[in-house]
């Protein structure tokens, strides 16, 4: 079981990376390239959520019922990488949207895969599995720190051992690529993300053999309809409804908090996925010590804190746009994804029948990843549009106004999940169960 550990930890380190290395600087990129914030950026950014919907519906299925998980993490990643890899040299809209498509397709079901890999592999999930995912979170911070230096305007410093270390240092970290140049250098986290995928297409063969589970005589074929049914229980429907709320707010800050950064903080863009990363340190903690949170405060309690944390963050940054505020308060990610994203995974696997398994972290997981986000992208570009006056580079955003949004939405979901929702005291009492408790009239 040790070894077991080892490489489930190696695989959420890699399978998080390819995420970490694109998503931080996309905005800025996709801005870059002269892309709408209208339309354009929010539906490439959408071709992720687009394809949390088909993982639902299908990639799913194979791995709970047809297919080996491991073998199907594979060839996924080989076509992920490729596509990926591609747009290093893609600039126009419609093919740079067609290969961001095709990667997603293929790389979305791998987050619920790798979530139902470990799982299957971890002998106490409910207190192993924050232990191993963190190593995810350190991929993604590993991802993000070397554009620092990537995006980093090299013309403007003097070379090494010209200047005191100090200057140099102050010259690397404070200046940044623009226009051009920048859009060459970032361009860089696809051939980042390639990689990494592939890598994980040929690691994924050395993994524990998770085999398929095919459906029980008189099951249901489709194993997403069988998840779908469990939300006529009251308490899963609650969590359903909330995690749509909270995974759009979370969109909203990933669409959003790299120009805030630049254009109202003052920070240099080749900082944004830097400091963006610093909400992940902060995640390597509080993972760390999910499971004896969830054992003190319960479910209900430690998934509201998490979506208060989204609160705090949005009305620091409406209020405080200082680089120190900025980046302290990005400490809070922590508590957003462990004590709400995570904590749904762990609920899932506890709370839902063993078969359906892996299409139940796919139902939620196309509203972390799929639903929520897309709206949350269309919705913080609208949002975008609605408070900002002027055109071009004299166009001018009021942050303050525009975070005071998702902060209030924030503050309502987890207003709604204290109050609504009230899963089972003990842990073998599963929404199997509590169907089959339903009136019949119900069911």
């Amino acid at each position: 079981m040790g070894s077991y550990r080892s490489k489930l930890s190696v695989m959420m380190f890699l399978n998080i990376f390819i995420w970490g290395a694109w998503l931080p600087s996309m905005s800025l990129y996709l801005k870059s390239l002269g892309f709408n914030p209208d339309w354009q950026q929010p539906l490439i950014l959408g071709t992720f959520n687009l394809a949390a919907l088909t993982a639902m519906f299908f990639s799913t299925q194979f791995v709970d019922r047809h297919f080996a998980a491991e073998r199907f993490l594979a060839f996924s990643m080989v076509v992920a990488g490729l596509a990926i890899f591609a747009l290093k040299w893609t600039t126009a809209f419609w093919p740079f949207f067609t290969l961001m498509l095709i990667h997603s397709l293929f790389y979305v079901p791998t987050i619920s895969i790798t979530n139902s890999i470990a799982f299957a592999n971890l002998k106490d999930p409910q207190h192993e599995f924050g232990q191993v995912r963190l190593w995810g979170t350190i991929g993604w911070i590993a991802a993000a720190w070397p554009f620092v230096f990537i995006l980093a305007d090299w013309a403007q410093i003097p070379a090494f051992g010209s200047v005191p270390i100090g200057q140099w240092l102050g010259k690397v970290f404070g200046t940044s690529k623009a226009g051009a140049e920048f859009t060459e250098a970032a361009s860089y986290m696809f051939v980042a993300a390639g990689v990494a995928s592939l890598v994980l297409a040929g690691f994924s063969l050395t993994l524990p053999h998770t085999p398929p589970k095919p459906a029980a005589e008189g099951a249901e074929k489709l194993a997403w309809l069988e998840a779908m049914k469990l939300l006529r229980v009251p308490f899963v429907l609650v969590l359903f409804i909330v995690t749509f709320i909270d995974s759009a707010v979370h969109q909203m800050y990933f669409f959003l908090t790299g120009k805030y950064l630049v254009e109202a903080v003052g920070i240099q863009a080749n900082w944004v996925n830097t400091v963006m990363s610093i909400g992940q340190i902060a995640e390597i903690g509080t993972m760390a010590f999910l499971g004896y949170c969830l054992k003190r405060m319960g479910w209900r309690t430690t998934m509201t804190i998490g979506i208060l944390g989204h609160t705090a963050r949005f009305v620091v940054f409406a209020f405080y746009p200082t680089p120190l505020a900025a980046i302290t308060v990005n400490l809070l990610h922590g508590i957003c994804y462990a004590f709400f994203f995570a904590t749904v995974y762990i609920f899932v696997d506890e709370f839902f029948p063993k078969d359906a398994r892996s299409s139940a972290q796919g139902l939620f997981n196309f509203l972390i990843l799929g639903l929520g986000p897309f709206v949350g992208n269309f919705a913080g570009g609208q949002l975008e549009a609605a408070f900002t006056t002027g055109t071009g580079s004299a166009a001018i955003t009021d942050f303050r106004k525009l975070f005071l949004v998702p902060a209030g939405v924030a503050l309502a979901a987890a207003i709604f999940l204290f109050l609504f929702f009230r899963p089972p005291l003990r842990a073998d009492v599963t929404t199997e169960k509590a169907l089959e408790d339903m009136p019949e009239e119900v069911h």
